[in-house]
């Protein structure tokens, strides 16, 4: 048979090929994952033990006493924790073949996701054009706005990967079958709000 004649190969999108089991009994991809979390762990621990460490030894100000508005900040954390509840219900969606619902909770939790970040951004500028607390200002600002930031690249990451799983789904690309994808992405979602609880406690409410 010539190539001409051969038959075309189906087009198979790698990033919904089924992986096989490991002798441990759980796909590649959710191992690969936990351990991705695991460093993660470490990374934020050394830049909170970091933080924690030198917020207090910068030699001029500002410094953390008084500079956090820990209401507004509350509202951040409550609308990052909630993207948490609607992220499971995405879950449960898709696992119960309801591909419509799950759009609307995956879509739900990247918005709640940008409100996060538009929060953010705005305590961020706040800090720049009221106290002058800049990354290079001292040791306060640069492990501040290192931990916090990272944190709300993590968060960025995390839209970019919903949107992803809901243009998949738009396209016919996302089904039952393929639970695991966004099993896999609320793990990761479910971590950057532990962090954030983490940082919320120690940096916003633990100031001295």
């Amino acid at each position: 048979m010539t190539a001409a004649a051969a038959p075309r190969a189906a087009h198979v999108d790698p990033v919904l090929v089924e992986h096989p089991h490991n002798s441990t009994g759980q796909d590649n991809r959710k191992l690969l994952m936990w351990a991705f979390l695991a460093s993660d762990c470490m990374f934020f621990g050394t830049l909170l033990a970091t933080y924690l460490v030198y917020k207090n030894r910068s030699l001029d100000g500002p410094v953390p006493r008084g500079r956090f508005d820990v209401p507004y900040t509350s509202v951040s954390a409550f609308v990052l924790l909630l993207s948490s509840l609607t992220m499971v219900l995405a879950l449960d969606a898709i696992q119960r073949g309801d591909e419509r619902r799950m759009r609307i909770w995956l879509t739900t939790t990247a918005l709640l996701d940008c409100l996060f970040l538009a929060g953010q951004f705005y305590e961020f500028t706040t800090f720049v054009t009221a106290d002058g607390l800049t990354l290079g200002r001292n040791l306060f600002g640069s492990t501040f706005f290192t931990l916090t930031g990272f944190h709300g690249t993590h968060v960025a990451i995390g839209v970019f990967w919903l949107a992803s799983l809901v243009t998949h789904s738009f396209r016919g690309r996302l089904h039952q079958r393929h639970a695991l994808l966004v099993e896999t992405a609320g793990l990761y979602w479910h971590f950057v709000d532990i962090v954030w609880i983490l940082i919320f406690t120690l940096v916003y409410l633990i100031p001295d």
